[in-house]
């Protein structure tokens, strides 16, 4: 366990907006892990987990307190299970399944961050999301003071959200355990543009390493690929997640999806371009990315207060306009949650 004082938040997160963090606590085994948050709980200091940093808005007056990196590593297999240790690296662990033939995760290649973080997200994209496979996501429970196992029952998962995010702070997540197809096949496709970029049709499969590479094709075309000498992957990827809305709320033009329960989900990308802020709308040292309106960028010497202002104008012209409020998807840590 390695203690840093006064380290800039800006260097731990692909933002890189951030002031110092009071302690930096970088962690190498769960047991690591946990003794250092309950350290920091029993001696009273607020505490932040950063894992890859990449769905982290870091507050420019730093952190008063403990940043503990998680930095854990370990992938064992069990059959055709997976548990795999919460600072693994994620774009590295859907490449490791692709290789040893374990389809699952293949379309979610190339997103960046941590696999402890994908179950406080329920991360998804192109059709596939870490729900999909999780068997078990083993935490640290800090209201119990306890190590637990959560089934998927008691994760709570919905869209881009779960228990471990509506509970933010309680939870700290040690392992995941994954249940994948073996095979040299996908999943089945289920997202039109994959499907036309892999030549195939929705619903079937396709070789995993093929899924794997055209979906990483997509996502560096939308500057959605983390690459330090790429500033349109400057970012947080998606900054606002999909609306879900009644049916009957539809916005004419815009792009939806079934959602179940008589409700559409909406192309945020669309809004956010049609409410006037397409690729490369920007704004002093934030904006948008000039690949994909749906990613917020920074440039050297930007702040958190500048890309929430920027944010915050997006919000209110799409809800002035198309009666829409949008959601931000990265986390902007506050002192009042423990």
């Amino acid at each position: 366990m390695q203690v840093r004082s006064d380290v800039p938040l800006a260097e731990l997160t692909t933002l890189a907006v951030g002031g110092p963090a009071e302690r930096l606590v970088e962690v190498e085994t769960a047991a690591e892990l946990v003794a250092a948050v309950r350290d920091a709980d029993e001696a009273g200091r607020p505490l932040l987990l950063v894992g890859g940093g990449s769905n982290l808005i870091a507050p420019d007056e730093g952190w008063p307190g403990d940043v503990v990196a998680v930095r854990t590593r370990g992938i064992e297999r069990s059959g055709d299970r997976l548990t795999v240790q919460a600072g693994e690296d994620w774009d590295g662990l859907v490449a490791h399944t692709v290789a040893a033939r374990l389809a699952g995760m293949e379309a979610l290649s190339g997103i960046p961050g941590s696999t402890g973080a994908t179950p406080v997200q329920n991360v998804g994209a192109y059709g596939q999301e870490v729900a999909q496979t999780i068997t078990a996501v083993r935490v640290y429970d800090r209201a119990e003071k306890t190590e637990r196992s959560l089934a998927p029952a008691e994760c709570g998962f919905a869209y881009r959200d779960s228990r471990l995010k509506r509970e933010p702070g309680r939870f700290v997540v040690l392992d995941v355990t994954f249940a994948l197809d073996p095979g040299e096949l996908s999943r089945p496709v289920g997202y039109a543009e994959l499907a036309r970029r892999l030549g195939v049709e929705i619903g079937q499969p396709a070789p995993l390493a093929e899924v794997r590479a055209a979906v990483l094709a997509l996502r560096r075309g939308k500057g959605m690929v983390w690459d330090p000498a790429d500033p349109d992957s400057r970012s947080a990827g998606s900054f606002f997640t999909n609306p879900i809305v009644p049916a009957a709320r539809a916005v004419e033009g815009c792009p939806s999806w079934p959602a179940g329960d008589g409700a559409v989900k909406l192309s945020a990308a669309w809004l956010v371009q049609h409410a006037g802020f397409g690729r490369g709308t920007r704004d002093g040292r934030v904006g948008t990315s000039s690949r994909h309106s749906l990613a917020l960028t920074t440039e050297d010497g930007a702040t958190a207060a500048e890309l929430l202002a920027f944010a915050g104008k997006v919000v209110a012209t799409v809800e002035e306009k198309f009666g829409v409020t949008l959601d931000r998807e990265p986390t902007v840590p506050e002192l009042s949650r423990r």
